[in-house]
């Protein structure tokens, strides 16, 4: 039996997998938005596609950054980080629209994550201490 002599904290840990969630999530907007393009009439095509790319290349964004920490590459934390506030405006906006239940909850996330990616047992992980 091997036991690993430095163990991955709990926190890098969870941001590992909720930044992995969010991709699956993010990426199956993705493939519902494909399908809105591919049956709905639209005017725009080419626009429809793009925000469709867009939501493929978040997926495979967050979750390439979930990897990345995972193998403790302290350069991914930045941009993982970025992506967590952008879901602050995202949210805030639900808010106003009256989607305060989805709202909400996203910017919990957001916030929640960034946490975890700078909390102290995660920076000691990433060699930043």
């Amino acid at each position: 039996m091997t036991v690993a002599s430095d163990p991955t904290p709990g926190p890098l840990r969870w941001a590992v997998l909720l930044l992995r969630g969010e991709a699956v999530a993010v990426g199956l907007v993705a493939v519902w938005l494909l399908w809105a393009d591919l049956t709905a009439p639209t005017v725009d095509l080419a626009s429809a596609l793009l925000v469709t790319a867009f939501a493929a290349g978040a997926a495979a964004a967050l979750w390439a950054l979930g990897g990345a920490l995972a193998r403790r590459r302290a350069g991914a934390r930045a941009p993982a980080i970025v992506l967590q506030l952008m879901l602050l405006p995202i949210g805030w906006f639900m808010l106003q629209g009256g989607l305060g239940w989805l709202g909400v909850p996203l910017m919990a996330l957001g916030l929640g994550v960034a946490a975890l990616l700078v909390s102290t047992p995660t920076t000691r992980a990433l060699g930043f201490e």
